[in-house]
């Protein structure tokens, strides 16, 4: 593995653009080496799990034709990083009161199910767009 190993994707919120995040993901995964099962798949959960929150829930920025959204990763020995940025409003949230849907409820549980599976997630309205940074450190 090189010390550093990065991958980005720009893309439009739409629903073929979850793809694109797996297929940019499998080739980061191809070129960072071995990764223990577990933190590999509790990553890339939350990683898709934030991009599906976006191209489901975020909301066009007034005056903005077409919303777009980029990824970047990175990876070293040591953790995996993701930073997703994108030109929607600034999502109404609160992360620390994220609490899993009950078992009834046919959605609600992403950001519940991203929290849980990395050691940080934060999110923060900066510059006219929404930020998204997702941490786990390898095994």
């Amino acid at each position: 593995m090189a010390d550093t190993v990065t991958r980005s994707l720009v893309a439009p919120v739409s629903l073929e653009s979850v793809e694109a995040v797996y297929d940019l993901l499998a080739s980061w995964w191809d070129e960072l080496g071995d990764v223990e099962p577990r933190t590999r798949f509790a990553f890339e959960t939350a990683v898709v799990e934030i991009a599906g929150n976006i191209v489901e829930h975020s909301v066009a920025a007034e005056g903005v034709a077409g919303r777009h959204f980029t990824l970047d990763l990175h990876g070293d020995a040591g953790r995996l990083r993701a930073t997703f940025q994108d030109d929607a409003q600034p999502a109404e949230l609160d992360l620390s009161a994220v609490t899993m849907a009950d078992e009834d409820s046919e959605n609600g549980r992403g950001l519940a199910l991203a929290l849980a599976s990395v050691d940080t997630l934060d999110y923060r309205y900066e510059n006219g767009r929404n930020i998204w940074s997702l941490e786990c450190r390898r095994e």
